[in-house]
C-alpha cells in the first residue's frame, strides 16, 4: 500500500476520480494505482483504450474499484458514456499516458472512449507519461506535452529506470506516490483555504548553471542541467501563477505558459532577478550560480603554451539570494517570499539550516548531488525541505516534477499561514 500524507488522503476522500489507462506495458501498474485511490476513499471509474485491454483486462479494474471498467465508446450508446463519465469526474488521471494518447489529447482526436472522455473534461487533469526513451524525447511528443501543460494538465514523470524489452532509460511510469500526490494536489483548489494560493501571484524562478567566460572559447561553469528549475516554473504556471523564468544556458526548450529570460553569467542573472523581484510575490533560486568569475576577460583565445591559463585571477560573484534577503524591509517586509536550493555532498541538514538563516530565507530545498539517481542532469531527485518555522520534510527519491509540486505545496502554506 502506498503511504499518503494526511493532506493527500483528505483531498482524495469522497472524490470521483476518472482513471484512464492506455496501451503501454506499464498498464499493469495502473491496477495498483486504482487500488491506492480506492483505499484513500475515492470513487474510481476506469476507462481503457482497446490497447490497454491487451495488457490488463477490464475485470481486474472492476474487481479493484467495485465499478464496471469500460473500453467501448459505442456500448450502451444511449447513455453517451464518455460525456456522463467526464461530467461526474472531480479529477482525471491518465496512467500510463502513451505517446499515442498524448498526441490524441493535444490535437483533440477522439476516436475511442478514453480520448472521447478527455475532450469532455472540465475538471483538473493529471498525465503520467510512460514509453520508451526515444518516443519520450521525440520532438512531437515533447511539443504535445508542452501544449497540454500549457492548457493546465499536470505532468508527472516519466522517471528513469527499467523499461520494456530489457532497456533502461527515461520513460518509466512515475511511482504511485508521485501520481497520487499530483492527483491530490489537483483537487486542492476545490477544498482548502490554501488552495489556489499561487493563482495570480507573480513568481520568479531561476534555472540552469551560469557560465563565466575566460575567453571566447572557455568558461567556468557547473553541471546543472536546469531540469529542476524548469519543473518548478511549469508547476507554478499550472497552479495559475504568472511565471518569469530566468534561465542560464541549458538544452531544455522554453516551457509553454512561462516568460523565459535567457542569461549567461551570474551578473546578468543578478540584474534580471533583482529587476523582476520588485514586483514578485515569490522568488525561487534553483539555478546553480558560479561563486566566482574571471577577473579579466580576454577577447582573444588564451594560448596554453603562452602561460595565459596557468593562473586565471578570480573575482567573487554577487550573492543574489543574500541580496534579496537583506533587502526585505520597510513596507515590503517579508516580500517576496524567498526559496533557495542547497546542493550538498555532506552534512546536508546542517548546511541547509545555515543557508536558511544566513540568507534570510523562508524555505530551503537541500539535495545531495553526489549520487547517480539524484541531483545534476537526471530526472529524479530527493530532498530535505527546511522552512522558517522550523519544519523539516524529507522527500524520498521521486521525479523532479513531483518534487516541484511538493515545493509549491510548502510555498502555498507559507503564503497563507498556518492551517486552522
Amino acid at each position: 500500500m502506498t503511504a499518503l500524507s494526511a493532506d493527500a488522503a483528505a483531498a482524495l476522500r469522497g472524490r470521483f476520480v476518472l482513471l484512464g489507462v492506455s496501451g503501454g506495458i506499464a498498464a499493469y501498474k495502473a491496477a495498483a494505482l486504482a487500488r491506492a485511490l480506492v483505499t484513500a476513499g475515492a470513487t474510481v471509474q476506469t476507462v481503457l483504450t482497446p490497447g490497454a485491454t491487451a495488457f490488463v483486462g477490464a475485470a481486474t479494474f472492476a474487481g479493484l474499484t467495485g465499478r464496471p471498467a469500460h473500453s467501448d465508446v459505442l456500448a450502451d450508446a444511449h447513455e453517451i458514456r464518455h460525456v456522463a463519465i467526464a461530467r461526474a469526474a472531480d479529477v482525471a488521471v491518465f496512467a500510463p499516458a502513451t505517446a499515442n494518447l498524448l498526441a490524441k489529447f493535444a490535437t483533440g482526436l477522439a476516436d475511442d472512449l478514453v480520448s472521447s472522455a478527455f475532450t469532455c473534461l472540465t475538471c483538473p487533469v493529471v498525465l503520467a507519461p510512460a514509453m520508451h526513451t526515444e518516443m519520450w524525447q521525440h520532438p512531437a511528443t515533447q511539443a504535445n506535452v508542452a501544449l497540454l501543460a500549457a492548457r493546465g494538465a499536470r505532468i508527472v514523470g516519466p522517471d528513469d529506470g527499467p523499461l520494456a524489452g530489457g532497456d533502461t532509460g527515461l520513460g518509466r511510469l512515475a511511482d504511485d506516490a508521485a501520481i497520487l500526490a499530483a492527483v491530490a494536489a489537483a483537487l486542492a483548489p476545490a477544498g482548502g483555504d490554501r488552495a489556489g494560493a499561487l493563482r495570480g501571484r507573480r513568481v520568479v524562478v531561476t534555472a540552469g548553471g551560469t557560465r563565466e567566460p575566460i575567453d571566447p572559447v572557455r568558461y567556468i561553469g557547473n553541471r546543472s542541467s536546469g531540469k529542476m528549475g524548469y519543473a518548478l516554473a511549469v508547476a507554478a504556471a499550472q497552479r495559475g501563477a504568472v511565471v518569469d523564468l530566468v534561465a542560464a544556458p541549458t538544452a531544455l526548450p522554453d516551457p509553454a505558459g512561462v516568460t523565459t529570460h535567457h542569461v549567461e553569467t551570474a551578473l546578468q542573472m543578478r540584474d534580471a532577478v533583482v529587476a523582476l523581484a520588485h514586483d514578485a510575490d515569490v522568488v525561487v533560486k534553483a539555478a546553480a550560480v558560479a561563486d566566482v568569475r574571471p577577473a579579466d576577460y580576454s577577447p582573444h583565445k588564451l594560448r596554453k603554451d603562452g602561460g595565459g591559463l596557468s593562473a586565471v585571477a578570480l573575482a567573487p560573484n554577487p550573492d543574489i539570494l543574500g541580496e534579496l534577503g537583506a533587502s526585505r524591509n520597510g513596507a515590503a517586509a517579508g516580500r517576496p517570499l524567498l526559496v533557495g536550493f542547497a546542493a550538498e555532498t555532506e552534512r546536508e541538514e546542517q548546511h541547509g539550516r545555515d543557508k536558511l538563516q544566513r540568507k534570510g530565507l523562508d524555505l530551503v530545498v537541500v539535495n545531495r548531488v553526489d549520487s547517480r539517481d539524484a541531483g545534476f542532469d537526471v530526472d529524479t531527485n530527493r530532498a530535505l525541505l527546511l522552512d522558517r518555522d522550523g519544519r523539516r520534510t524529507d522527500v524520498p527519491l521521486t521525479s523532479k516534477a513531483a518534487l516541484a509540486g511538493v515545493v509549491w505545496d510548502h510555498v502555498e502554506a507559507l503564503l497563507t499561514g498556518p492551517a486552522d
